[in-house]
C-alpha cells in the first residue's frame, strides 16, 4: 500500500434473534467459545459477509436452534454500535415472528443449555450488552450505542 492510500475502517457485525413464546425469551448459555463462557446469550453470530441481515439471522436460527425461519418472518427492532475488546461492532436485534421445528441445542459444543426466561425476569448471569439490547427492544428503543467512553 502506498503512503498515500489509506485502509479502509473495518467493523464486526453480528445478528441477534428474540424468539419469543409465552412471554418468555429463548437464551443460551455459552461454552468453549472463547467469549463470555457461562453467560447467557440469544440464538446469534456472526455475519458471513455477502448476505443481508435477515438471510444471516435465518441462517443463524437454523445453525444453533434447529428451526427453518422465512426471512420475511423477521423484523430488525433494535441496533447497537457496540466498543469491545473483539473490536467495534454493528449488532442487529431480530424478532422472529413465527418459525418452523421446535427449537433445540444444534451446538452442544457451544452451548451447555437452551432455555425459556420470562421477558420480564430476565436473569442477571446475560451477556451485558445482550441484556441491554433486549430491554432496549422491550422499552422500544430502536438505537443505542455500548461500550464507548462519554
Amino acid at each position: 500500500m502506498s503512503t498515500t492510500e489509506k485502509e479502509w475502517f473495518r467493523v464486526h457485525s453480528a445478528v441477534y434473534l428474540l424468539f419469543v413464546r409465552e412471554n418468555k425469551l429463548l437464551l443460551l448459555r455459552r461454552t468453549n467459545t472463547g467469549y463470555e463462557d457461562g453467560k447467557l446469550s440469544l440464538v446469534a453470530g456472526k455475519m458471513d459477509g455477502n448476505e443481508e441481515v435477515k438471510q444471516a439471522a435465518a441462517r443463524e436460527a437454523w445453525e444453533e436452534s434447529g428451526v427453518r425461519v422465512d426471512p420475511a418472518d423477521l423484523e430488525v427492532v433494535s441496533v447497537m454500535h457496540r466498543n469491545s475488546d473483539t473490536g467495534e461492532w454493528i449488532d442487529f436485534f431480530l424478532t422472529v415472528k413465527q418459525w418452523e421445528g421446535e427449537p433445540y441445542n444444534r451446538e452442544p459444543d457451544k452451548c451447555s443449555e437452551m432455555v425459556w426466561y420470562p421477558l420480564d425476569g430476565l436473569p442477571e448471569d446475560m451477556i451485558l450488552h445482550v441484556r441491554q439490547a433486549v430491554e432496549n427492544v422491550l422499552a422500544g428503543v430502536f438505537y443505542d450505542s455500548y461500550g464507548w467512553r462519554q
